[in-house]
């Protein structure tokens, strides 16, 4: 049994109304000292973030950390392309599924795990409208019955 010390740092709220996550990899990534220091205060916004492979390696595009503003003149360009650690085998697979036509990886959240920051990234592919509708309705009718319950219980 492992223990593994996990706080998350962001979520990305409209991946999943977005795209229907079919598998989910945790991923590291390669940061620069600033970065890290403007991730720990939450300073991260996932708008048109997405992850993908060139040349066997995968990069997460489009992902902003904002500047560090205690940083000197060493500070980081906010947009840059940041690679992510991933097995091999991890690779291949997800270079196989994106041939497919209409998948995509999308990061999910960032995380601190045991003092190392994760990236989950999931495979999903892209919801139609009605799709979209449907999750809302599900959503709602959720939340319906959830406060039904509650004024039952009280």
């Amino acid at each position: 049994m492992s223990s593994d010390y996990i706080k998350i740092i962001a979520t990305n709220r409209k991946a999943r109304h977005h795209y229907l996550i079919e598998s989910e990899y945790e991923a590291g990534m390669v940061l620069v000292g600033s970065e890290v220091k403007s991730i720990r205060e939450g300073r991260v916004s996932f708008q048109d973030a997405y992850a993908d492979i060139k040349r066997g390696e995968v990069f997460l595009r489009q992902l902003h950390i904002s500047p560090y503003k205690y940083a000197y003149n060493a500070n980081h360009e906010s947009l840059r392309s940041r690679k992510l650690l991933l097995h091999a085998s991890e690779i291949k697979k997800l270079q196989s599924k994106i041939k497919e036509r209409g998948y995509t990886l999308v990061p999910l959240k960032i995380y601190f795990k045991n003092d190392r920051i994760k990236v989950q990234i999931g495979l999903g592919r892209g919801k139609k409208l009605y799709d979209k509708r449907e999750s809302i309705k599900k959503k709602d009718m959720k939340r319906d019955l959830d406060r039904e319950r509650k004024k039952q219980n009280f």
